[in-house]
């Protein structure tokens, strides 16, 4: 690549790394381990400029001037900065309550993954600690802002956001989740650096945590938007925001309008396949019988947490002995199963790039029997194989792209190549049976319901229960399931639109290659057009596909 490309893209991952330390520890660089992500406005302002600047410097080189890969690279990151400074505008930082990935619930998953290979880089561990509780700190007051602003959080997220700090802060400081660190490197004191970093937990962190609480209870919730108000429409400059997130989340221009419209129709598209598969798999076609069957059954659903992680142990195992067929390139990195807790249901981490991590797919055992045996094959293969790690392991692995584009996560590429390879396991012969067949439907269900219900309160002004109302009444979740699931949309707006959207479009470059090739078509092939550049906006990666395949 030419200098003036390589030292752009070189000094945009310079720039992010060192703007998100704790992503650069998880990557494997450990050159910033002693820091932790600023919150305050300021930090904000300066990460907008900074982003600006990098689009403007890829604005200013000519393509003419550049090969394929160069052109590619320039592509990537004039889309990138310009949608991550339009999100960062929108300054959501404000009502940043959050009770399904705030720092209060993802620190403590993410502290055990935070590899130690040094003597050094345990020490910067407890300087990053004492960075959380500063964050901490600036967080409370960017909800300060929030309120002169008249920008305010959902009172449900500020509540439970509140009932999981008092919970945190009730615990002994002994147990605090983020002294359940990797293992420490030989060499050092470890009963010493554990009591290093108990202190700070007990000085700095908890502190933060009690300041963000105060706030959140004593300031925030008394003025929270109700259940009636959930989505960014109601707050002053919405619209535009959520416009701004969709256009990140999904890399398309589609207005909310026709998001909501593309999910009706798939919901109803849904309907019809559910008929067809119904009376094989409880013995009725009709659609509430089916949802009420799948949600109630005893026998279509776990016992316990072992049986999750045993259950996508074998699928995924199952998924990977198939791999050669499907595909021309499989990741040096395996995929292992870890069992959670909290957070999400199910998510996955990519390998750290020193190779000293694997991928790993958790799965929240919490509550075994709220997982349907009909859903663990369609999640493993989406969060696994040949989900996520073949995608992600594949992308930190390539060695003919700038760094950045290994590591650049798009979510409407990677949830919707979660999601393409969902049905693409079905033409692989990956299910077990019919039911679990009948969890793909279900899984479409959530993803197409997704857009529908996450469009319905952000921009066409739903309620928190008009939400949740429609996704019982449109797929086999039960209510238990679709609360929090509704709850993660209202303070998450935009990023469940990327799913489907994102499969939709895959399907979309595919089904239109396979008309133009013909009988020329080689399904391994489309995998690695889709695959090795790294993580693409929709409309760059379209132009990938029809460059390699005519």
């Amino acid at each position: 690549m030419s200098d003036s490309i390589t030292s752009l893209a070189e000094d945009y991952w310079q720039h992010h790394l060192s703007t998100h330390p704790t992503e650069a520890h998880l990557v494997g660089r450990t050159e910033w381990a002693g820091e932790f992500e600023g919150a305050t406005r300021a930090d904000e302002d300066a990460q907008v400029e900074a982003l600006r600047g990098f689009a403007a410097r890829a604005e200013a080189l000519d393509p003419a001037g550049l090969d394929p890969q160069e052109v590619l690279t320039r592509e990537v990151l004039l889309a990138h900065t310009r949608a991550s400074a339009d999100v960062l505008e929108t300054r959501l930082g404000e009502m940043a309550a959050d009770p399904i990935f705030g720092l209060q619930v993802s620190m403590g998953i993410i502290a055990p993954m935070l590899a130690l290979p040094t003597p050094e880089v345990a020490e910067a561990l407890v300087g990053k600690y004492a960075a959380i509780g500063r964050h901490l700190h600036e967080l409370a007051e960017r909800q300060r802002e929030g309120i002169a602003s008249g920008r305010l959080p959902a009172a449900f997220a500020v509540a439970d956001t509140v009932a999981q700090l008092d919970a945190r802060l009730a615990g002994p400081v002994a147990d605090d989740p983020l002294l359940l660190t990797s293992t420490p490197p030989s060499g050092i004191d470890v009963d010493g650096w554990k009591a290093r970093l108990r202190e700070v937990v007990e000085t700095e962190v908890r502190p933060g945590l009690a300041a963000y609480r105060a706030v959140l209870r004593n300031e925030v919730l008394p003025l929270a938007r109700p259940d009636e108000q959930v989505g960014l429409t109601h707050l002053p400059g919405g619209d535009e925001a959520y416009a701004a997130l969709l256009r990140y989340f999904t890399t398309t221009d589609k207005s909310a309008q026709e998001i909501h419209d593309i999910g009706l129709a798939q919901v109803a598209q849904l309907a019809e396949e559910y008929r067809a598969l119904g009376p094989e798999v409880v013995g009725t076609a009709d659609l509430a019988a089916i949802f009420e069957a799948m949600r109630t059954d005893p026998a279509l659903h776990f016992e316990h947490g072992e049986q999750l992680v045993e259950a996508s142990e074998v699928a995924m195992q199952r998924a990977w002995d198939a791999m050669p067929q499907w595909f021309e390139t499989l990741p040096q990195a395996r995929c292992v199963v870890q069992a959670t807790t909290s957070g999400a249901k199910a998510f996955y981490f990519p390998p750290s790039a020193d190779g000293s991590r694997g991928g790993t797919f958790f799965i929240n055992v919490d509550d075994p029997s709220a997982w349907g045996t009909f859903e663990l094959e369609a999640m493993a293969f989406h969060e696994g194989i040949p989900g996520h790690h073949l995608q992600l392991a594949i992308a930190g692995e390539l060695t003919t792209v700038p760094e950045f584009r290994k590591h650049l996560h798009n979510a409407a590429y990677a949830e919707g190549w979660g999601l393409y390879t969902e049905r693409l396991a079905d033409e692989m012969g990956l299910y077990s049976g019919p039911v679990d067949r009948m969890g793909m439907y279900a899984a479409d269900s959530m993803r197409a319901c997704r857009l529908v219900v996450d469009t319905g309160m952000h921009a066409l002004g739903w309620s928190r229960e008009q939400a949740v109302q429609y996704m019982v009444d449109n797929s086999p979740l039960a209510e238990g399931v679709v609360r929090p699931e509704i709850d993660r949309y209202a303070v998450t707006p935009g990023q469940a639109c990327s799913y489907m959207i994102g499969r939709l479009e895959i399907q979309r470059m595919r089904r239109e290659a396979e008309e133009r090739q013909g009988s020329d078509f080689s399904l391994p092939a489309f995998h690695s057009a889709v695959l090795d550049s790294g993580s693409l906006p929709l409309g760059v990666l379209d132009d990938v596909v029809v460059a390699r395949l005519g």
